[in-house]
């Protein structure tokens, strides 16, 4: 049997896998409800700790990253890519002319989601952490109300082939009222 602060390290490193990518530990990947939960948890977080709290989302091994997900922040307003714990290469750069293998503007749309007032979801071609090939992403995109800044977004996504965009539609709608729709 393993200490417990070794089989701790172990975690840290498959977590943080190989240069910058996520080696996810097991077979379970981040559900719709997660990202929603997450990038609304990141939004009061930010809304707490103001532009202070961007340098948390950079850290790979963090509470931003989760399964095969993470969190990342971005400024549609100045265009640019504030926090990003699996491309650490991309903070401080332009997103606007970032383009999927479809040549797809994600950012363009992911700004255009995160502006409605429930935020919204995108979908578009990415390379899937740990796996290395292209998957189809889905982003849940939410602006963050933050002091002193206007155009901060957060975002987390999942990979999925089945789910569509009406169904997380709805998905976001029930999470949005619960009152409307109570537990099955």
């Amino acid at each position: 049997m393993m200490p417990k602060t070794f089989a701790a390290l172990i975690g840290i490193l498959l977590a943080i896998g190989f240069g910058r990518e996520i080696v996810a530990a097991g077979p379970e990947s981040a559900t719709p409800e997660e990202a929603i939960a997450k990038v609304r948890e990141a939004v009061r977080f930010l809304h707490e700790k103001g532009a202070s709290g961007f340098a948390e989302f950079n850290n790979s091994a963090g509470r931003w990253v989760w399964k095969d997900s993470y969190v990342f922040v971005y400024d549609c307003r100045l265009d640019k890519m504030i926090a990003h714990p699996i491309r650490p290469d991309l903070v401080g750069r332009s997103v606007m002319q970032i383009k999927d293998n479809n040549g797809k503007l994600l950012f363009k749309d992911l700004c255009k989601a995160g502006q409605e007032p429930r935020g919204g979801w995108v979908e578009y071609v990415w390379p899937k952490p740990g796996a290395g090939n292209l998957s189809r992403k889905l982003s849940y995109a939410l602006t963050a109300d933050i002091a002193f800044a206007t155009g901060i977004q957060v975002s987390a996504g999942v990979y999925d082939d089945k789910l569509s965009l009406p169904e997380l539609g709805k998905l976001l709608e029930r999470m949005s009222d619960p009152s409307k729709y109570p537990a099955l």
